[in-house]
């Protein structure tokens, strides 16, 4: 009999073993992160997501649930990525009235049933990895985070899969009450004390651990679930910015509103620069009388409303299927320059007003009476060609506006709520700085119409000037 060459045995035996290997199944660690794809619509989201997992050093299994709606081809293409594809059924949602995209969403219970590992880490197909998440794998049966008050999400969870765990939930799914109509509101209701579970904390050591009963479930902190960012960052910003606009710039306008018509009479002392002197106090004193009691908060309304409906022209004038900062940048100019438009058309309505009034109470030229009081101390009132107080307000609420979508960037801000944190602190002072300016610049426009009643203002169309 021949001698077979070593070699064969060689290539024999790996051949031999690899596939043996493939009759074992394709898991290869009993831990693994798991996704759902119900469509090949989020095909590039989990791709996405298997790369961010790999570039973290991770060698764990990465699993995908497919329903019927993936074709092959995006199946081959998450199997080259790495993906192990499995397919399953789409578990129906039991609720009778439901948003349509909530058809199938009960499916994600599934990973409770996925008994071939030991644990799994489940990340929805929107979220990415950003540094090397393995301590997931040390929590316990069931980790979550809250967010959204007191309320369990269901975008990263960690489960330690059981078969009598899953069939109870199936048993329950048509009696317990889901607020989402969803997975998400039927594990708040299936975990309701998850809110008082402790915090799951990685930094403990082995001994600690095991000196510590095994809890039933942890909370995750809000490191572990940041995906919101992603819709914030991506092309849902603008429809971010527009909602913000709505519920928040609107309700403090409203409150300024009421809070100004109960005031009633406004100071405006603060106004003049020339206050140091008792001559031209007692002369802009009599000025001020002449102002209107409502002149500051209906400015104050008015600036607010030209800004909201600068915002809302500004959307519809600008195409959505644009990049967002392109689409960012176009909406400043258009709000910037429908807004100079429309409140300084009121400001020149409040300097005709001031005339008007002026030449009804026949008052002197303002401008007369101040040059005469400054001519025995050699100071004679310069006639400007622009006002600079109207324009240094301007120039604030041009820059306000666009620090406060600059600045966490400018200083190197990357985590999510410090960022949003500071746009709103600086809105917030862009929208107290706009109330300031306001006021002062209607006042300030009435003003110089009872001082140029007898002139017209003829030099440029530009209010500032």
């Amino acid at each position: 009999m021949a001698k077979l060459n070593p070699s064969f045995w060689v290539i024999s035996i790996t051949l031999l073993s690899i596939q043996f290997k493939g009759s074992l199944g394709s898991i290869s660690t009993n831990e693994a992160y798991v996704t759902l794809l119900y469509g090949d619509e989020f095909l590039l989201g989990v791709r996405v997501l298997g790369k961010s997992i790999r570039d973290t050093g991770s060698h764990k299994d990465m699993v995908v649930l497919v329903s019927d709606g993936v074709s092959d081809y995006s199946k081959k293409l998450l199997m080259a990525d790495g993906w192990k594809v499995e397919k399953i059924s789409l578990l129906a949602n039991p609720n009778q009235v439901h948003p349509k995209r909530f058809w199938g969403v009960y499916t994600k219970l599934k990973i409770f049933n996925m008994t071939a590992y030991k644990k799994v880490v489940y990340l929805d197909a929107d979220t990415i990895v950003v540094k090397n998440i393995e301590d997931l794998f040390k929590c316990s049966k069931f980790c979550a985070n809250l967010k959204h008050s007191e309320r369990l999400n269901s975008g990263v969870m960690v489960v330690e899969p059981s078969a009598a765990l899953f069939d109870d939930m199936v048993k329950q799914v048509k009696t317990l009450s889901s607020y989402t109509g969803g997975d998400q509101g039927f594990l708040n209701s299936y975990y309701p004390d998850f809110p008082n579970a402790r915090v799951f904390d990685p930094s403990l050591s082995p001994e600690a651990v095991k000196a510590r009963p095994v809890p039933k479930m942890e909370r995750l902190s809000t490191l572990y679930n940041a995906d919101v960012g992603l819709y914030m960052l991506a092309n849902k910003g603008r429809d971010f910015l527009s909602s913000l606009c709505r519920n928040s710039v609107c309700n403090q306008i409203r409150h300024l509103y009421y809070k100004l018509r109960s005031n009633g009479t406004l100071g405006y002392s603060g106004v003049s620069t020339l206050s140091t002197m008792n001559s031209n106090y007692q002369l802009h004193t009599g000025a001020h009388s002449k102002v209107p009691q409502y002149l500051g908060a209906v400015s104050v309304v008015v600036c607010f409303m030209a800004v909201l409906t600068s915002i809302g022209v500004s959307f519809m004038i600008v195409p959505r299927q644009i990049m967002p900062w392109t689409g960012l940048i176009l909406i400043y100019e258009w709000t910037f320059t429908i807004f100079f438009l429309l409140y300084g058309g009121f400001l020149l309505l409040v300097y005709q007003y001031g005339k008007k009034v002026a030449v009804q109470t026949g008052s002197p030229s303002l401008q007369t009476e101040s040059s005469l009081d400054n001519s025995g101390k050699g100071h004679q009132r310069a006639d400007a060609s622009c006002d600079f107080t109207a324009l240094y307000y301007g120039l604030g609420m041009v820059f306000l506006a666009f620090a406060a979508i600059s600045l966490p960037y400018m200083l190197g801000v990357t985590a999510l709520f410090l960022r949003l944190g500071l746009m709103i602190a600086v809105a917030m002072v862009l929208v107290s700085f706009m109330t300031y300016a306001s006021e002062r610049l209607a006042v300030r426009w009435f003003l110089k119409g009872l001082e140029d009643r007898d002139t017209t203002r003829t030099k440029s169309i530009c209010f500032l000037c």
